[in-house]
């Protein structure tokens, strides 16, 4: 599967919000040393009920779209 995710980093709670194949990710980490899409890769294996592994960002490592696949 793959998802288009807006990132919002720096919110006081994390949530996921998804819409058809887009998600919006409000995450509690700031973005700085990749803490936010650990953070990322984390909320969306929770949610999806997959090991973190099989989490993935393919595109946007320093911006806040990004392409996520999951091998489910």
């Amino acid at each position: 599967m793959r998802f288009s995710v807006t990132v919002k980093p720096r919110a006081r709670h994390a949530k996921l919000l998804r819409d058809g194949s887009h998600l919006t990710v409000w995450v509690d980490a700031p973005p700085v040393d990749g803490r936010a899409n650990e953070r990322l890769v984390e909320l969306i294996a929770e949610a999806l009920g997959v090991p973190r592994r099989a989490v993935r960002i393919q595109t946007g490592h320093a911006g806040r779209k990004k392409l996520v696949e999951v091998d489910a």
